[in-house]
């Protein structure tokens, strides 16, 4: 059976060293992403992960963390072969090209509406990534209330 993946990708007109640490630094990261973590994304180390809109954390695993080329984690929460790749390179003298592949959903209706979302959810990071960086703008500040009302 085929399996399925979702991709997102962008430019940021940052230089590479900014965008990684960005993206592994919870005290960066809490400007567009999470809302705290309990550590640095590192190889083979474990983090909880809050997000603003949830008031339970979720486990992330390092699993290959490269300086400023490489990044990949498990946070699927024990699913197997589930993995997000993050691959960062020069573009220019001073823009990075960030590339996100998370792997892998089924090929049935279940699977193609979790390739959705976490296709949506990437390419949402990425512009909040975008934002944070070029712009210092938290995107993500009140983006998904109307999720949670009742």
């Amino acid at each position: 059976m085929e399996k399925l993946i979702a991709k997102a990708s962008i430019q940021i007109r940052k230089p590479i060293n900014e965008v990684f640490e960005a993206i592994v630094d919870p005290n960066k990261m809490n400007h567009y992403f999470i809302k705290s973590s309990t550590g640095q994304l590192e190889t083979d180390k474990t983090v909880e992960w809050t997000f603003p809109e949830f008031s339970e954390s979720f486990p992330v695993t390092g699993k290959k963390i490269t300086y400023n080329t490489y990044i990949s984690f498990d946070w699927s929460g024990g699913l197997p072969n589930q993995l997000v790749e993050i691959v960062l390179s020069p573009f220019g003298d001073y823009s990075t090209v960030v590339k996100i592949t998370e792997h892998e959903m089924s090929d049935d209706a279940e699977g193609i509406l979790i390739m959705m979302r976490q296709t949506e959810g990437w390419a949402n990071f990425l512009a909040c990534l975008k934002a944070y960086l070029e712009y210092d703008i938290n995107l993500r500040t009140g983006a998904f209330d109307f999720m949670f009302q009742k």
